[in-house]
């Protein structure tokens, strides 16, 4: 067994931060150690303290590395310097958490070094929590959608906001789509925020019908780009802006000029582009703090529009949605890799089934457990004949995330 390096103090806001384990590689593609991952942050950090600074964030630590799954930490660790702010969130379950509030360089290399490579703040500031400054779209594909068909719903989501008064502000999500902010003042709680980021995502479907989709069931979405508008709920955090994301190419969410958005690509967008892209250019979102707007037209439109179309109930008294879509669930696993051969055993036993499936038909879900994903497969078999349908069968993975939970509560 190799022993850990030597700890490292690097200088940050006036601080010592002290890096432990400093050579351990965090990205074995491109060599990037644990010190090479703090010193990007700290190269970049007027553009990443521009996303995070001032809010409170739940700390998606990779102990380790970025082959295994992270785990979700909401609340701040007891053992930290008495210079790291913090500040105590309420959940509708009854629950809260004080979380860490990053304020300077020398908190952004802290989180860090604490083993999270992207930075997930609540789009709240720390001096009010029940008012988001921020509205927030994922433009998340689905499979079978090209990267050309993104930008074009990132353009029309574009137009839908300043139609309606706000500045979008768009970045790579450093994954498969892209992300856009607004920043809006702090006047309208949560489910208000939540209910005018719906009203974008029904407006931009209207407009580019078959490109992009507000149905919130990934069954019914097909080959579109879903205009994600739930990350504007309480409890949900996105990777924000110069987050490295936990992909091998060390890949960047990166900030836009809407004029690049065309002709961009994400994997234009590593740890050692960005770093040279910040210092030719700056940060394509320097003005984000300077354009805060209103929801009154948005919800005014929402009022207009009318309430979404709900799915309906199952019949079997339970109270839960019951799926327009023949769905059969194939998989449940504690990781994707898992997952992923479950469905491959699958499809060996049903050749005559899988040829006849499109690509947004298989649906690989990333679920929320107490503290870190699981993944869930199911397979949608409306292409499928009926006669050709299988039944559901037992589970190929058969992971139960909350074993042994209910039982200690």
């Amino acid at each position: 067994m190799s022993s850990k390096s030597p700890t490292v103090t690097l200088e940050a806001a006036g601080r010592d931060v002290q890096i432990s384990n400093p050579d351990k590689v965090v990205f074995p593609e491109p060599g990037i150690t644990k010190l090479d991952l703090v010193r990007y942050y700290l190269t970049v950090s007027d553009g990443a303290l521009r996303g995070v600074a001032g809010r409170p964030m739940v700390l998606k630590r990779f102990v380790k590395g970025i082959g295994q799954e992270a785990f979700f930490q909401k609340r701040a660790p007891e053992k930290r310097p008495d210079w790291i702010d913090t500040a105590t969130l309420h959940y509708a379950s009854g629950s809260s958490a004080e979380e860490v509030v990053v304020r300077d360089a020398a908190a952004l290399a802290w989180v860090v070094n604490l083993g999270c490579i992207d930075l997930n703040p609540h789009p709240v500031r720390a001096e009010d929590l029940d008012h988001p400054d921020e509205l927030r779209v994922d433009l998340d594909p689905m499979p079978g959608v090209d990267w050309r068909q993104i930008v074009d719903v990132a353009m029309i989501a574009r137009e839908v906001l300043t139609d309606h008064g706000l500045v979008g502000w768009p970045k790579t999500s450093g994954s498969r789509g892209i992300h856009i902010y607004a920043r809006i003042e702090p006047r309208w709680d949560f489910r208000q925020v939540r209910l005018a980021a719906e009203t974008l995502a029904r407006e931009v479907e209207r407009r580019a019908p078959g490109l992009a989709t507000a149905k919130w069931w990934k069954e019914e979405r097909g080959e579109s780009v879903f205009v994600d508008f739930n990350q504007n709920a309480k409890d949900r955090t996105v990777a924000s802006a110069y987050s490295v994301r936990p992909l091998p190419d060390a890949r960047v969410s990166t900030p836009l000029d809407w004029d690049e958005v065309p002709t961009c690509r994400p994997e234009q967008f590593t740890v050692r582009t960005v770093i040279e892209r910040f210092a030719q250019k700056g940060d394509a979102a320097s003005g984000i703090d300077d354009a805060d707007g209103s929801l009154d037209s948005l919800l005014a439109l929402a009022e207009e529009m009318g309430p979404a179309e709900k799915a309906p109930k199952s019949s079997d008294g339970s109270g839960r949605r019951a799926s327009t879509m023949p769905l059969i669930e194939i998989a449940r696993a504690k990781t994707k890799p898992e997952a992923l051969e479950g469905l491959e055993r699958w499809k060996s036993r049903h050749p005559d089934v899988v040829s006849l499936l499109e690509p947004a038909d298989i649906l690989v879900d990333g679920m929320r457990g107490s503290s870190s994903l699981w993944y869930r497969i199911r397979v949608n078999l409306q292409h499928v004949p009926e006669k050709k349908r299988p039944e559901q069968a037992e589970l190929e993975v058969d992971y139960d995330p909350w074993a042994g939970k209910h039982s200690a509560q």
